[in-house]
């Protein structure tokens, strides 16, 4: 099975309440911030590997491939992931700036139809844009199906055929897919039992985790030496424009640091509902 999984370099979510703005508020900086991957792509290329391997002997069975977009330095996101486990890298010279969902999906239809993947599986979203929109305009754009917020995935041909639970507010729903497929994953994913293959042993269990796998020194020497191939949005034909602009941000406001106390539930309410307009 051959698995592409986009990826996305965003700045330390764990440091989110330390962005700034620029002078006039029409951009949100990173400056003082370390670039990371992007924590739910994280969970969707432990998926990949997961459906690529042999979990009890750790045997690669399939090839996963990772593309981002963005400046020649993201492809420390990109070495990052090989050293977990992926095999080759595709980086696509890109600015943040000029880039959006659409934009994004119409550079990854590209590599999508040079690389002819079984699947494609992203996370459901980034930590900076939270848009939720990427893995479904690909969808559209190659008429694959979709299934977004995977919880688990089950298949046993080479991803010709899946069950895959997709995860609601209200609960959950199993559905069958045939691939090729885009599924867009939840981190949930990374449950012991959510991934089978098919080819690792039905009753083993992965370990308990919060994100994905961590890189061995032997696998970040291995990927100083894995392929990256190097191209950009022109050479890939993409001549898609941004639909979204934005105009103006703003921070939250700063806390007060009081507090009030009440006296009863009712009073709690009331001064919800009439104060505070949580209610």
């Amino acid at each position: 099975m051959k698995i592409l999984v986009p990826i996305k370099r965003v700045a330390d979510p764990d440091n989110a309440n330390k962005v700034k703005l620029n002078g006039d508020a029409t951009e949100v900086t990173s400056e003082g911030l370390e670039w990371k991957l992007n924590p739910f792509d994280e969970w969707s290329l432990e998926a990949a590997l997961r459906l690529t391997e042999d979990g009890k002997s750790k045997a690669r069975k399939g090839e996963v491939v990772l593309v981002t977009i963005g400046p020649k330095d993201a492809v420390a996101q990109i070495r990052q992931g090989l050293a977990m486990g992926a095999e080759r890298g595709i980086l696509i010279e890109g600015d943040d700036k000029a880039l959006d969902a659409n934009v994004v999906a119409h550079a990854l239809k590209a590599v999508v139809e040079k690389e002819q993947p079984d699947l494609v599986i992203l996370g459901k979203q980034t930590a900076d844009g939270d848009s939720n929109l990427v893995g479904t305009y690909l969808a559209e754009l190659l008429g694959w199906p979709v299934a977004n917020f995977a919880t688990s995935i089950r298949t046993s041909d080479d991803g010709k055929n899946l069950t895959v639970v997709r995860e609601f507010d209200t609960g959950a729903a199993t559905i069958e897919v045939q691939g090729p497929a885009v599924l867009t994953t939840s981190d949930r994913i990374l449950q012991p039992q959510s991934i089978k293959n098919g080819i690792t042993p039905d009753d083993f269990a992965y370990p308990e985790s919060e994100g994905g796998r961590y890189a061995s020194l032997k696998g970040i020497m291995q990927a100083k030496k894995k392929p990256v191939e190097e191209t950009t949005l022109d050479a890939l034909g993409v001549s898609a424009e941004p639909q979204v602009s934005y105009v103006q941000f703003a921070l939250p406001p700063a806390r007060s640091g009081s507090t009030t106390f009440v006296e009863s539930v009712d009073e709690l309410i009331q001064k919800l509902r009439d104060e505070a307009k949580a209610l």
